[in-house]
């Protein structure tokens, strides 16, 4: 990922809880047939491993478990984005030298992906993705709620994944190349937009 250095993040725990509060991801790898990419939700255990270790599962039809990954896979976390309009800068009625751009977060993380297919290990990833996601509602609703040989048959249909983190491409991406003062204008601009994923962008804005 190109990385100018005022964008760049590298502060561990920093790129831990972006990585957390990014949805879903993509699992990428190559493979002598191509490039291979799966949409996700991962868990990230950041006390295994260095740099922290990706957990989660694909479906057993899906092919890309069993194409061999040739050398580090990726994983795609994506953060708030926003367009950036040139009618929030001052320069746009001073010299008119202003141009769009993008705002947003974007977190590369590479290593050597693993399959699993024990029972216990599914278990224990579907069980744990499943109460991260669950614990925001009034009722969450838990694994062990279903019947034990329902969700028995479901983990024979599905293959773990398993990722040690061994390097980061980290990015965020929000006005810092601005002045202070369009900065404030992009942030005011953002705070004031309908779509909620512009909010969540001007969050990140740095006044």
């Amino acid at each position: 990922m190109y990385m100018p250095p005022a964008f760049q993040e590298t502060d561990l725990p920093t790129i831990h809880n972006m990585m957390r509060t990014a949805r879903l991801a993509n699992l990428v790898t190559a493979t002598a047939g191509g490039l291979e990419c799966t949409p996700l939700p991962l868990l990230l255990d950041e006390n295994e491993g260095e740099m922290g270790t990706l957990y989660g599962h694909i479906a057993k039809a899906n092919p890309q478990w069993k194409a061999p990954a040739v050398g580090e896979a990726m994983v795609i976390f994506m953060g708030p984005d926003a367009y950036i309009t040139p009618s929030w800068y001052g320069g746009k009625t001073s010299d008119g030298k202003v141009v769009p751009t993008w705002n947003y977060v974007a977190i590369h993380a590479y290593g050597r992906v693993e399959f699993f297919t024990e029972s216990d290990l599914l278990l224990d990833v579907v069980t744990r993705l499943t109460d991260r996601h669950e614990a925001s509602r009034p009722q969450p609703w838990a694994v062990g709620d279903a019947p034990p040989e329902f969700v028995e048959a479901q983990l024979r249909g599905i293959v773990g994944v398993r990722l040690p983190i061994t390097r980061f491409d980290a990015k965020r991406k929000m006005s810092q190349n601005r002045t202070p003062e369009d900065r404030a204008s992009v942030k005011a601009g953002l705070l004031g937009s309908a779509d909620p994923g512009d909010r969540q962008a001007a969050a990140l804005i740095a006044e």
